[in-house]
């Protein structure tokens, strides 16, 4: 077949961009060796549009923001300290900044990238090939306890909220990083976390489940009408990450109509958790065929994780991404299948989302 449209259900490139010290130096309309995702490549690689994240990251001065912060080596894997809740004001402040910076992005692109606010902004983008941009938290650190300012984040484009990182606030309790172990990690959601699922769901805001640990997934689960999502997760059978989902996880999500993007980050995908090893496309199709063999090819999908974590070579970038679907055609997925898993699916998962009927 051609080049099959991809579409990427979570990358850090935003937050990448707008934090100096994590790759401000650069643009998203230049082709450039930094990070792993500008317009440029993803032309190259054929990617048409992603689910754009802003996260907070721990305030400057913070022993935090070393990605190896409280890393404990075990006999067979790794644990790192839990990471510290971020300040409402702070991450409210932080927040704001980056969306204003994305607007700006959207206005320099001429037209070539755009910020979707609904279905048929996403179908006419790819008609069109214009590059579709989908605000997303990960973390719902700058929505207030009273929910009183999520329709006006709803308003200047959030369509996709994961209530958690892998830190705790005042909505629930994200899964510390350890390898091997479940993700039942601590409780789940809080009071005004499961009003939050109740909001998202009347306004038509997707809810993700990645970073989420377990007894929060399954409060979710009792308590939204939407499809299950978790953007950028391994299969915990085969990488035993906290990070991971379990059978019975994913099973919930086919069971929703939902969605489980198979993440690339070798850490989250290698079979030994080993974080700072590479992993070949053989082992992301083995996650993409355990979850399509479990649940049906309907509901697995790509979640890259580019500028947020260590890629695998074959992926070093967005431009390589046509590698990944060689190697699922190879391993055996018809054209029609190729497209679902490709950008299909996360279609279908959003339109449903965003229009509940």
């Amino acid at each position: 077949m051609t080049q099959v449209p991809i579409f990427d259900g979570h990358n850090d490139t935003l937050t990448d961009l707008y934090a100096p010290e994590e790759g401000g130096d650069r643009s998203f309309l230049e082709r450039t060796e930094k990070g792993h995702l500008d317009l440029p490549r993803a032309g190259e690689g054929g990617l048409i549009g992603g689910i754009f994240a802003v996260f907070t990251p721990p305030p400057e001065g913070s022993p935090e923001r070393d990605r190896h912060y409280g890393l404990t080596e075990t006999d067979d894997g790794y644990e790192l300290q839990e990471r510290s809740r971020v300040a409402h004001e702070y991450s409210e402040k932080f927040t704001g900044e980056v969306i204003d910076f994305l607007y700006h992005l959207e206005e320099q692109a001429d037209g070539k990238m755009s910020v979707v606010r609904a279905y048929q902004d996403l179908d006419r983008n790819l008609q069109d090939g214009v590059f579709s941009v989908i605000l997303h938290f990960e973390g719902a650190a700058p929505i207030t306890e009273d929910l009183s300012n999520l329709e006006a984040y709803h308003e200047r484009g959030l369509r996709s909220l994961g209530f958690v990182w892998s830190r705790p606030n005042v909505f629930g309790h994200g899964v510390p990083f350890r390898f091997p172990h479940s993700p039942d990690t601590g409780p789940g959601l809080t009071e005004v976390g499961k009003r939050l699922v109740q909001e998202c769901n009347r306004l038509g805001i997707m809810i993700d489940l990645a970073h989420m640990n377990e007894r929060g997934f399954w409060d979710v689960a009792e308590l939204s009408d939407a499809p299950l999502v978790v953007s950028h997760a391994g299969v915990h059978a085969i990488c035993a990450s906290t990070r991971n989902l379990t059978d019975d996880q994913i099973d919930a999500v086919g069971e929703s109509n939902g969605l489980f993007g198979i993440i690339f980050a070798p850490g989250m995908t290698r079979p030994d958790g080993e974080r700072e090893g590479d992993i070949p496309l053989s082992g992301l199709v083995r996650h993409i065929d355990y979850v399509a063999k479990r649940i049906g090819v309907d509901h697995v999908a790509l979640g890259s994780d580019f500028d947020g974590a260590t890629m695998p070579r074959e992926l070093a970038d967005a431009a390589q991404l046509p590698k990944l679907i060689q190697a699922l055609q190879e391993g055996g997925y018809d054209d029609n299948s190729l497209e679902k898993i490709a950008y299909r699916n996360w279609f279908r998962v959003l339109r449903d989302s965003w229009e509940p009927s």
